[in-house]
């Protein structure tokens, strides 16, 4: 069964960093792109970065390329979201999902999370 617990995110204020965890299970890394979603309230479900199982692809919204770095650890089987230089527009619930494909047209698998919410607030 796939399954996918999400954590790091938090409360943090505008310029901060903070660094999202995905393990996953049911599979391995080695064999599945997988992409971090954000949603948040009135808004619509946003495709924030994806990393391919080869590592040799990465995907970045245009909204987050520079600041976020994913990367992950097949030992672990875990995705990272490393988030620099944070703003209130990054402020979602944060969640992971294997992707069929790494790009801006990418969608979440129907297995997810429950996610991790992150708020940047001063």
């Amino acid at each position: 069964q796939v399954r996918f617990v999400e954590s790091g995110g938090g409360l943090v204020q505008p310029g901060g960093s903070l660094r999202l965890s995905c393990v996953a299970s049911g599979f391995t890394l080695d064999y599945k792109n997988i992409g971090w979603f954000r949603q948040a309230p009135g808004k619509e479900r946003e495709g924030v970065s994806c990393i391919s199982h080869t590592t040799s692809n990465t995907y970045y919204a245009d909204s987050v390329k520079g600041r976020f770095t994913i990367s992950k650890d097949n030992g672990k089987n875990t995705v990272f979201l490393q988030m620099n230089n944070l703003t209130p527009e990054d402020t979602a619930l944060y969640y992971c999902a294997t992707v069929a494909f790494c790009g801006p047209l990418m969608r979440p698998n129907a297995a997810r999370g429950q996610g991790t919410q992150v708020t940047v607030s001063s």
